[in-house]
């Protein structure tokens, strides 16, 4: 099959609906950003017309160049002191039951962002006291103290994304390290958090490297993973190795539970924040909100 030409199994919902007019004019209004516009995500459609979106904090632009990320590389702009707020009016207005929130990589900042993060979860926790919290973070370069400063603000679930397979951390995360995140999740796992991270396939890993990422993820007890197939943004990015089937996601699911992952989303179209309420669910046993109140 040409690597250009998606299976059928790779199907996205168009965007359309009085749901997504309101996640896109609520993401306006408050001056927001999403990494379901800026990272391309193919469930943006789906997503949005549930009523539910992913907030990027700190800005648009990352000071790292992943070669699978679309987000915009260069020199971030200002601190905005006044984000938290917002975001929290956002999941207010939303209703979220679960609020995701990501990052891009602020390297420029001396705690790597840290401060606006603890900021942005205690106002989401004041103005929505019954919403989970879902932080996908950064590895602030390894920095404990900054790590520590998120996981004060007390967040519900501390999500890190490994990426890959550790042979090609760097020509894929270009700046990051596979023991760097690892030791983000264990660092969490130790404070008694609940952990999440995911892998994308298909970007050029052999299997008996998803094996060996699995067992090292086990052996630091993170609790939920995600796996989905690598698709690429543009013809700049890294190219799409080969498309992993369904069979195959499924067999790494079967895989990773056994190995005691709690919860375990396999599949073509996974993402880390896609359908991240019901993965929480599925975990802690909270109940998610209905569909069109939830977040994705």
């Amino acid at each position: 099959m040409e690597m250009d030409r998606k299976p059928p199994w790779l199907r996205a919902k168009i965007p359309g609906g009085p749901e997504y007019a309101k996640v896109r004019d609520l993401v306006k209004v408050n001056k927001l950003h999403t990494v379901c516009e800026s990272a391309h995500c193919p469930n943006l459609g789906e997503c949005w017309s549930r009523g539910t979106a992913t907030i990027m904090i700190l800005g648009e632009t990352c000071t790292r160049s992943c070669r699978f990320c679309a987000i915009a590389t260069g020199k971030p702009g200002e601190v905005d002191f006044g984000e938290p707020a917002r975001v929290a009016d956002a999941v207010r207005i939303m209703g979220l039951k679960h609020a995701v929130i990501t990052s891009v990589a602020r390297d420029d900042l001396p705690d790597g962002g840290a401060e606006i993060w603890a900021r942005t979860v205690r106002a989401v926790k004041l103005v929505n006291p019954d919403t989970h919290i879902e932080v996908l973070i950064p590895d602030f370069k390894g920095e404990e103290q900054s790590l520590n400063t998120v996981l004060d603000a007390d967040p519900d679930i501390l999500n890190h994304n490994m990426e890959t397979v550790r042979r090609l951390q760097k020509p894929v995360r270009v700046q990051a390290r596979y023991d760097r995140s690892r030791e983000v999740l264990q660092r969490a796992k130790e404070r008694g958090f609940v952990t999440k991270t995911g892998l994308m396939l298909g970007i050029g890993e052999r299997e008996e490297e998803i094996e060996e990422t699995l067992a090292d993820l086990a052996e630091v007890k993170v609790d939920i993973l995600t796996l989905g197939q690598y698709l690429r943004p543009t013809e700049k990015h890294l190219p799409i190795d080969r498309w992993v089937t369904p069979e195959e996601f499924a067999r790494w699911k079967e895989r990773a539970l056994g190995l005691g992952f709690g919860v375990c989303e396999s599949g073509p179209l996974v993402r880390s924040s896609y359908h991240a309420e019901e993965q929480s669910a599925k975990y802690t046993g909270w109940t998610p909100a209905p569909i069109g109140v939830g977040a994705g």
